[in-house]
């Protein structure tokens, strides 16, 4: 349980889609209001996400308008959560049962999966469909929604 927040309110892991949809000169509508309606408390991301976002930026063609733009607008937003041992620890869990069924994921979602597991988060993604092999996540489809209403 985090400082602040209440015992039933819903806390939200945002995946590296869920935090450049808005950062997008258009991004789906639906999102960005239910968005809006997350308390700042409730929000929070990976560092493995944080450093995503950053190679994004580094490999576009305006990477000093896109750092700008995620250092000034994406990070005060959010709560960046460490990926540490605990989150490691489930990390191999779900890589070992994953790999044993043969339905491995790259280690950068396993690692983004781990922490919300660790930190009970709901994971709010685009990929759905692609997360769903991890045991006992729980998958916000909002984004997912919004895009296809878009």
């Amino acid at each position: 349980m985090f400082p602040g927040r209440a015992a039933d309110s819903m806390a939200y892991l945002f995946d590296t889609d869920a935090i450049s949809e808005v950062l997008k000169p258009r991004p789906a509508a639906g999102y960005v209001r239910w968005l809006a309606s997350i308390p700042r408390e409730e929000q929070f991301t990976s560092a493995v996400v944080v450093g995503e976002l950053y190679k994004g930026a580094f490999r576009s063609s305006a990477v000093t308008r896109h750092l700008e733009n995620f250092e000034k607008r994406v990070l005060p937003a959010v709560t960046v959560l460490s990926y540490d041992v605990a989150a490691a620890r489930v990390y191999g869990q779900v890589r070992a049962q994953l790999e044993s069924a043969g339905r491995p994921l790259a280690d950068a979602d396993l690692q983004i999966a781990a922490t919300a597991l660790i930190h009970d988060l709901e994971l709010v993604t685009g990929n759905v469909k692609h997360f769903k092999r991890v045991p006992g996540l729980r998958l916000s489809p909002v984004l997912a929604e919004a895009r296809t209403r878009s």
